[in-house]
């Protein structure tokens, strides 16, 4: 056997069809199907699957207005890997739950210890018919919440209504070789949402999302993204924090070997005025830039409404390392370090950064020149080594 997967407890699969226990009764023209009435065990050393695949198929063939998958709580489950591909509802209204807190995400694998999730399949949200609404409840596509030790490996992720995968309260989760897309301009499909968890491990990767490739939200610590091709979409951004004045942490991160294509940014950190907290110990390394519009930010300022109210305490932005960012961008500045005045980003290095005009030596006789400079800072301390295109005047020139 090449995998074994192993539910502790339940996932949840919103389609025609569902997967999970079932919390209210059922009408006459619904019906449940147990795993156990089909053979299951459930104590983590028989093989299951024949079980599970029979319990799936009569669900997804019964013709009545609703059938639940079961799978009951407290048990082990052992199974061989189980392909193919999984199409949430095709319209919003299609979408059926017991109640609206049950209904904020499609997939959720949550409570388990040692979860394997490998391919080839897709995860199709189906996404478009959601984005053209006016609505703040978008569904998640893909959500691991309060688990650890897991590996998810070689599926596509597309169009989910929201963020496509999110890593939520977990721990030791190693994400490879995946592709995540969704339309340019899809409101808010992050690619791969983290928040509040440790020891997460994302590589190998083609993202091409309306939103951030990767974020990285409260509570993140330990991360270690690398081999990212991101584009379209909004970079790797670690943010937005302190929102609301709320105390935001995020630290211990590494985002290095990515490739940005034609992205509104780069590698991004980006902070709201008013909030408390820190981004510590960060390194972005290895990057490789093709047209991005704004390669390297620090915003303490991050306001996406017209109007914002000015704040003196901010998130402490501290010990950020910039090494070895090359390539192109299509709009000035290059470098946006925009910091605080009453807690300014201090220990900022920047070594071999050299960002360049994407049409730089090409005819520009139909383009007006830009007047903005090449690099914005304020209220930065720090240090830079090496070649530095663009020069940024409020780092120390460190010689070697």
């Amino acid at each position: 056997m090449d995998y074994l997967m192993f539910l502790t407890y339940l996932f949840s699969l919103f389609h025609n069809s569902q997967i999970g226990p079932s919390h209210s009764s059922l009408d006459s023209n619904s019906k449940i199907f147990n795993v156990f009435d089909y053979g299951a065990i459930g104590d983590g050393y028989s093989d299951d699957t024949k079980a599970f695949m029979d319990a799936w198929e009569d669900t997804c063939n019964y013709i009545g207005s609703k059938s639940t998958m079961e799978i009951p709580q407290g048990r082990t489950f052992l199974l061989q890997p189980i392909g193919g591909n999984l199409t949430a509802p095709y319209a919003p209204y299609k979408w059926k739950c017991n109640n609206e807190d049950e209904c904020h995400k499609w997939i959720e694998f949550a409570h388990i210890n040692g979860l394997y999730i490998d391919g080839p399949g897709t995860l199709d949200g189906q996404g478009p018919k959601w984005w053209s609404l006016n609505c703040k409840k978008y569904k998640q596509g893909v959500v691991i919440s309060h688990s650890s030790n897991v590996h998810i490996s070689n599926i596509v992720v597309k169009d989910s209504p929201n963020f496509q995968m999110s890593l939520e309260d977990s721990k030791w989760i190693s994400v490879k070789q995946l592709t995540i897309t969704a339309d340019g301009d899809s409101p808010n499909t992050d690619g791969i949402h983290i928040q509040r968890s440790q020891n997460v491990f994302v590589y190998n990767s083609n993202i091409h999302t309306g939103d951030d490739c990767i974020s990285i939200g409260d509570g993140s610590k330990y991360v270690n993204i690398s081999g990212i091709s991101c584009g379209p979409g909004h970079g790797i951004s670690i943010g937005s924090l302190g929102r609301n004045g709320t105390k935001e942490t995020v630290e211990n991160v590494i985002v290095r070997d990515c490739i940005f294509r034609k992205t509104d940014n780069g590698v991004r950190i980006k902070t709201w005025q008013g909030g408390k907290g820190h981004v510590r110990n960060i390194l972005f390394e290895r990057i490789k830039l093709h047209g991005v519009t704004r390669p390297v930010i620090i915003d303490q300022f991050y306001c996406p409404h017209s109007q914002c109210k000015n704040h003196t305490e901010a998130v402490e932005i501290k010990n950020i390392m910039y090494k070895h960012i090359h390539g192109t961008a299509v709009k000035k500045p290059f470098v946006e370090l925009l910091c605080s005045k009453s807690v300014p980003c201090g220990d900022i290095h920047m070594n071999d950064i050299n960002i360049v005009d994407h049409d730089e030596g090409k005819e520009k006789k139909y383009h007006k020149r830009s007047t903005h400079p090449p690099a914005e800072c304020i209220n930065v301390r720090g240090e830079s080594s090496g070649a530095m295109i663009p020069k940024l005047a409020c780092l120390d020139s460190k010689r070697h």
